[in-house]
């Protein structure tokens, strides 16, 4: 195991968080404007959730990002970090989150970010 384990396992070994390429595009749309879109997102299914899309940073205009005080924990995945976006005048508070330090089973996950579809006007998966 590497340096920084998921400790969520310990209590929940049967638990899963499945990580995957996405064979298909996501785009995401606020104010009339495209602010990621990509097709090379993550697939992410977990237990008891259906999947998420995490889109690599390059793939996303975070110049129309900035990042917030909210976070939240999982015990599986890390401590996620939240940005808001503005684009066209529109707001969207605490739209995305990522894992700037995964822990080891989520680590592919480092350097993407996932959209709450309620606060963006669309998350578009093709």
């Amino acid at each position: 195991m590497g340096a920084n384990p998921a400790p969520g396992y310990a209590k929940k070994p049967d638990h899963v968080v499945a990580v995957a390429p996405f064979d298909g595009r996501v785009v995401v749309s606020l104010g009339g404007r495209t602010i990621a879109d990509s097709r090379n997102a993550l697939a992410v299914t977990e237990s008891g959730y259906g999947a998420v899309y995490y889109i690599p940073r390059a793939d996303v205009a975070m110049d129309l990002a900035t990042p917030t005080d909210q976070s939240t924990y999982c015990p599986f995945k890390g401590e996620a970090s939240y940005f808001s976006f503005e684009a066209a005048g529109k707001e969207a508070e605490n739209a995305a989150w990522s894992y700037e330090t995964p822990f080891d089973e989520a680590a592919a996950l480092k350097d993407h970010l996932a959209f709450y579809t309620h606060r963006v006007d669309s998350v578009s998966v093709e």
